[in-house]
C-alpha cells in the first residue's frame, strides 16, 4: 500500500539542486561514468512533488531514524549507486544521499512499470560499513 505525499510532515513540492548535477555510477566495473535516465526521472518527479512513500519505506525510515524529509530533500543531490532500468516491477535506482546531519543513507526509488509517474520511495536505510566501501558507493566483495 502506498501513502500519499500529503501524509508526510512537509508535503509541499521540493525545490533546490539540479538534475544536471553529476549523478553517476561505474558502468560494468570499468570506471566509466554514466547518467541514469531513471534517476533523472525520479528527481524531476520528486522535486515537482509527484511522489509516494510505501508503507515499507516508512517502516524502514523509522527503523533507522531517518526523517522522510531527509530522503525527499536529498534526491536533489543523490548519487547513483545502482541502476535497475529493467526491473520487473518498473525501473528503479539505489542512491546514496545524506541526511541533514551529513550522515549517509541509501534510498531505493522506483517508477511503477508501464507508468511515467509517480516516483516511489521503496525503502531507505543507513548503509552498513561492513557491507559497503568507505564511501558507501560500492558493495564490498565477499
Amino acid at each position: 500500500m502506498l501513502r500519499r505525499r500529503s501524509e508526510l510532515a512537509y508535503p509541499s513540492p521540493l525545490w533546490g539542486g539540479s538534475s544536471a548535477e553529476a549523478h553517476s555510477a561505474k558502468a560494468d566495473g570499468v570506471g566509466v561514468e554514466q547518467m541514469s535516465e531513471t534517476l533523472r526521472r525520479v528527481q524531476t518527479l520528486v522535486l515537482s512533488g509527484d511522489y509516494l512513500v510505501t508503507d515499507h519505506g516508512y517502516d524502514e525510515l523509522d527503523e533507522d531514524g531517518i526523517l522522510a524529509d531527509d530522503a525527499l530533500f536529498g534526491i536533489a543531490s543523490a548519487i547513483l549507486v545502482e541502476d535497475y532500468p529493467d526491473r520487473a516491477r518498473g525501473p528503479s535506482v539505489l542512491t546514496l544521499q545524506y541526511d541533514s546531519n551529513g550522515r549517509a543513507i541509501h534510498v531505493v526509488w522506483a517508477i511503477p512499470l508501464g507508468e511515467r509517474r509517480p516516483a516511489v520511495l521503496v525503502t531507505a536505510y543507513r548503509p552498513n560499513p561492513a557491507l559497503w566501501g568507505n564511501e558507501f558507493k560500492e558493495r564490498k566483495k565477499p
